[in-house]
């Protein structure tokens, strides 16, 4: 008798076996979703740092702080949409490889990735009510 692993680790799926040219195709484009995502939050940190030197170097102290969080709701923004994003990957990676192990690793991430959205939504809405801390 063949040992099968974990009872965790599941067998290859049907795409695999019959058609590994769509699941090569299919592992490409999650790595390029993967891409976009970290582009995205790129994209928002660079805003950030720039609005950040900005203020810091134009803006009157008064104004200081509201600037800076302007910009930290924005980049917020950049960041759950980041996540999001890589959502969609981790989704495309679990329905191609079909484990167990794999399906409760992308429930963990999602939870954890939920909860830093929950965590920074929180944030953002603080700011926006008051805008001056």
């Amino acid at each position: 008798m063949e040992d099968q692993g974990a009872f965790w680790q599941g067998t290859p799926s049907l795409l695999h076996a019959d058609f590994p040219n769509l699941v090569h195709f299919l592992e490409l484009v999650a790595a390029a979703v993967d891409v976009m995502a970290i582009l995205v939050m790129l994209v928002g940190a660079l805003r950030f740092l720039a609005g950040f030197v900005r203020a810091e170097t134009k803006a009157e102290e008064a104004s200081r702080a509201r600037i800076i969080n302007g910009e930290r709701i924005q980049l917020g923004r950049y960041i759950l949409a980041g996540l999001m994003i890589f959502i969609v990957s981790d989704i495309i990676h679990t329905a191609l490889s079909l484990d167990l192990g794999d399906l409760i690793f992308l429930g963990l991430l999602v939870a954890i990735r939920f909860a830093v959205s929950h965590l920074l939504g929180q944030e953002v809405r603080a700011i926006k009510e008051n805008p001056e801390l």
